[in-house]
């Protein structure tokens, strides 16, 4: 009998994170599996931060079905999500359902999920800021609590899981699925057409990208920490490229234009948010990353490239143990202290944690088909 699963993304970084679990699902229908998978987007089919090209960069297709719910407030959104789900679920016998991460969607796919007495499993378990003012921390206890099976990426998410009560066999840590893309998109990777245009070397400039609200949404700690950036770039004569979109990519605008008025060359160079694949080479490249994203920290640990965390912790704190990745938190003074080392050569060595090997959603896909 075949297994019918569904896959559900609620924002454009979730469909990095099942891009791998799609393709090992049709590994593995291709090779005799009986299932069937559809991806469902809980937002709109004409979601601007959704190109063509991140499909088709991750090698997989655009969602089955689109919720279509968009809105701003977040209880409002969890009952938009709840309802058009269960309507979903019940038009669509399904006997699994994935998710993954922390957001308020996921939340209430997962609740309706098993008010629906489907099982549910959750993909990136066990993370957490043991800081229940953040809405996602919320978020991930609910999500978590309700899972049948917690896939985890390391052995801090796999410590955290277990200690909070889900049963052992419940548990399976089957690495960072992340890292299947970047194997998966190693042999397509080629120099982006933005590094011609900047006059980019490989090695010689370093990669920002800003996305966390608690700083974009605060003047004051955006001012400290982009002239903190651009103050060390120029003085190291290095260029950082900025893809940025929304609030932070108005604000180092208006900054940069506020430089050139003051007669010095910014030292950030903002462009084009860029594609999926074009953006995984400039990581890869880049002499160091500065970022607020635990995905761009991730992947720069896979990499071995210095990485600048602009927060006070991280959901695998394999990327700080073990990995290339050190937090400054909002701390312009560590901050520039971390740029400094980089350009000096002087950044710590790190390994790659256990099982981010490229295989994790094989892993995921074999458990699924064996529960």
């Amino acid at each position: 009998m075949s297994k019918k699963i569904c896959i559900v993304a609620g924002a454009r970084p979730n469909f990095i994170k099942v891009a791998p679990v799609m393709r090992a699902i049709e590994n593995a229908r291709n090779a005799g599996g009986e299932m069937e998978c559809k991806l469902v987007y809980t937002g709109r089919e004409d979601d601007e931060t959704l190109e063509d090209s991140l499909f088709s960069d991750l090698g997989i297709r655009k969602p089955d079905v689109y919720l279509g719910v968009e809105c701003e407030n977040m209880n409002e959104l969890t009952g938009m999500v709840m309802a058009q789900f269960e309507r979903y679920l019940q038009q669509n016998p399904t006997d699994v359902v994935i998710v993954v991460d922390d957001l308020v969607s996921t939340m209430a796919v997962s609740i309706v999920t098993k008010k629906q007495g489907v099982q549910l499993a959750h993909i990136a378990a066990g993370t957490r800021s043991f800081d229940i003012t953040m809405p996602k921390e919320i978020n991930r206890l609910v999500i978590d609590g309700l899972s049948d099976i917690l896939f985890t990426a390391g052995i801090s998410n796999n410590s955290i899981a277990n200690k909070e009560g889900a049963e052992l066999s419940k548990v399976y840590m089957v690495g960072n699925v992340l890292i299947d893309n970047i194997r998966f998109l190693q042999q397509r990777m080629k120099r982006p057409q933005v590094m011609d245009e900047q006059h980019l070397e490989d090695g010689k400039y370093m990669v920002l990208t800003l996305n966390r609200k608690a700083i974009v949404n605060n003047i004051d700690e955006m001012k400290t920490l982009i002239s903190t950036i651009d103050s060390v770039a120029r003085q190291a004569g290095i260029k950082v490229l900025a893809p940025l979109r929304g609030k932070a990519l108005g604000f180092v605008l208006a900054f940069k234009a506020y430089q050139d008025v003051a007669d010095h060359q910014s030292g950030i160079m903002v462009v084009q948010p860029q594609g999926y694949l074009d953006f995984s080479y400039l990581s890869a490249h880049a002499m160091g990353v500065i970022t607020d994203s635990g995905n761009v920290a991730e992947e720069a640990t896979f990499n071995g490239v210095p990485c600048i965390t602009l927060n006070s912790y991280t959901e695998h704190q394999e990327t700080v143990t073990v990995g290339t990745n050190e937090l400054v938190a909002e701390d312009p003074e560590k901050l520039q202290q971390a740029m400094e080392k980089i350009v000096k050569g002087e950044w710590k060595k790190g390994g790659i944690p256990d099982r981010w090997d490229g295989r994790s959603a094989e892993r995921i896909v074999q458990i699924i088909c064996g529960e």
